[in-house]
């Protein structure tokens, strides 16, 4: 008999029916009532226009040079129900207090401990209240009195952890003390020397750029919320989207500008977008726009135009993995700098459940459906594939056995994408199959469950996918499926795996003893490695331990055996490395 999903405690598997014990073992292939429709369940094509892409119709622009754009403006009742309608912060967000946090540089102004502790004025301090933060989360208690001094910033914090509020609600709250200043003349004469492109090129005060398309969507829609009755105008330029329409929403007015890389070159080609007066520059997801071939554009962006130089402008960048590589590179970007860490760099949230169990690639379907079926029809969960072929070959296979699913992937169209994202999001679509495009940022409320069907090749983006859960407090739980295939990551797995505190199947320990004693066995003749393998070596303890562990030359039986029949039950024995 299947497990089934207790969430009651948020803890993940109940461990007397677990799903994971009893692989296969399911009497009835049959779907909930939710998913049994014949196989008309809804699948993630276009049947509406995108959401977010054209910005905000609602924004009026600036009428007199002479305001105060420190003071609020009037309220609009159903703009503020449309932003505000949102979700807060999870049960474990007390939690959070616990988080090492550790800042340095010279000079590093104190962190708060409320957000009353800092001024940010009028405007930002409302929208907080309508946003329901009660307290900053740690990356917020640092990164907020930071850049409110004038500091540059580069800040590691764990996924969900409240890093894009940590910028926006310092960097708009400096803009609505500071005005326009010369941008907002720059920009009324911009139509003068805009060539035969037309019309008024804009002059952003701060630029936000974002390596995927989504992210930056998300990012805008927050920018939205802390802009609501001020003066600023947020708007958002990325790819795959009609040019022609993010022009026109431009042209209403642009005072922070959300990006994708090279969009915004195209605009600024264009004569569209002036970066003369962006006093504040933030790179999120930092080291994927560095390390996954963005570099040329954003030296082009920052370097290569007319954007203040570092000392002058303000940079922040910000991520949950800071490989060293890309720190020193970043160091180009920044000037005397503060280097923030939220948790150890690179690691994963407590809040997470991390399981992860053996499945050999021609069992993961069903063992997925096992998993989906003790889940909870009501359940959020998004499965990561490494392909773009296999997410559509995996969207298929599920949408034939019942399940309402959609896909996202790089090929799919952004009106698509961004369909697929809304039906997900809603819940029309609970399970929602994606390659690494949606692995970062993407903030979605109550994803109950991440599984890793293809675990990626390297740690980094194992940390950005499992981060989709779990998010600001809230629990979650994570499942990776584990096989030969995944040997290079072993040693890293394990280690997030302590980490975060976890409970770590034994195979996956002596794999990780194999592999980190077979680099050590490199050089060896044949004859000596095969003693080292029996235990047999006595060539002293400088190369090796003069009593070795034996080393095993294969993984371990994976935690279930082949029979007569498609599964056999797991013994007691065996049940144990994976429950």
């Amino acid at each position: 008999m299947f497990g089934v999903y207790d969430n009651k405690d948020g803890g993940g598997w109940n461990t007397t029916k677990d799903a994971y014990t009893s692989f296969g073992a399911r009497p009835d292939r049959g779907k909930s009532a939710f998913f049994n429709n014949g196989g008309s369940a809804p699948r993630g094509s276009y049947q509406r226009g995108g959401f977010g892409g054209s910005g905000n119709s609602r924004w009026v622009e600036e009428s007199r040079d002479d305001e105060d754009w420190s003071k609020p403006t009037q309220a609009n009742e159903r703009l503020e129900q449309e932003l505000f309608a949102g979700g807060n912060t999870g049960i474990n967000f007390d939690n959070y207090d616990d988080i090492p946090v550790e800042a340095t540089g010279q000079n590093c102004p104190h962190h708060i401990d409320s957000f009353q502790d800092v001024e940010m004025g009028e405007i930002i301090m409302s929208n907080i209240a309508l946003t329901r933060y009660t307290r900053p989360t740690p990356v917020q208690k640092y990164a907020i009195p930071i850049i409110k001094n004038k500091r540059d910033l580069m800040a590691c914090a764990q996924t969900g952890s409240g890093k894009t509020a940590a910028f926006l609600l310092p960097v708009l709250s400096q803009i609505y003390t500071e005005g326009p200043g010369e941008a907002l003349a720059a920009q009324k004469s911009g139509g003068q020397d805009n060539g035969k492109y037309g019309r008024r090129k804009q002059y952003p005060l701060a630029l936000v750029l974002a390596p995927t398309r989504e992210l930056a969507l998300q990012i805008y829609e927050e920018a939205r919320k802390f802009a609501y009755r001020s003066r600023v105008r947020p708007c958002v330029v990325y790819g795959g989207a009609d040019i022609g329409q993010q022009i026109r929403d431009l042209e209403r007015g642009c005072h922070l500008l959300v990006a994708t890389p090279g969009r915004l070159v195209d605009m600024m080609e264009r004569g569209k977008i002036g970066l003369d007066y962006c006093n504040y520059l933030v790179l999120d997801e930092a080291d994927r726009m560095l390390d996954m071939g963005f570099e040329p554009q954003i030296r082009r962006i920052v370097e290569q135009d007319t954007m203040p130089p570092k000392g002058i402008r303000q940079t922040m960048m910000f991520s949950a993995t800071f490989p060293k590589e890309i720190q020193i590179l970043a160091r180009d970007f920044l000037e005397e700098y503060i280097f923030l860490a939220v948790g150890r760099v690179g690691s994963t949230s407590e809040n997470i459940t991390q399981k992860v169990v053996w499945v050999e690639d021609g069992d993961k379907r069903s063992f997925l459906l096992d998993l989906l079926n003790a889940t909870g029809k009501n359940s959020l969960t998004l499965v990561f594939v490494e392909t773009k072929k296999g997410a559509d070959a995996l969207e298929d296979f599920l949408y034939r056995e019942g399940y309402a699913c959609t896909s996202i992937h790089g090929d799919r169209s952004q009106r698509d994408r961004e369909e697929a994202l809304h039906q997900f999001r809603s819940g029309r679509c609970p399970i929602l199959v994606a390659t690494a495009v949606a692995a970062r940022g993407l903030d979605i409320s109550n994803v109950k469950h991440v599984i890793n069907f293809d675990l990626p090749s390297d740690i980094e983006e194992y940390v950005h996918r499992i981060g989709r859960t779990g998010r600001v407090g809230n629990l979650g739980l994570a499942t990776s499926f584990f096989n030969d295939k995944n040997g290079n990551i072993t040693k890293d797995l394990l280690d997030i795996l302590v980490e975060a505190k976890q409970e770590v199947p034994s195979w996956l320990e002596s794999l990780a003893y194999e592999h980190q004693h077979k680099s050590n066995t490199r050089g060896l003749t044949a004859m000596e490695e095969t003693t080292l393998i029996r235990g047999e070596w006595t060539g002293g303890a400088t190369k090796h331990p003069s009593n070795p562990i034996p080393i095993y030359l294969h993984p371990p039986p994976p935690p279930y055996h082949r029979s007569g029949s498609r599964h056999a039950k797991l013994t007691d024995k065996e049940t144990t490395c994976v429950t």
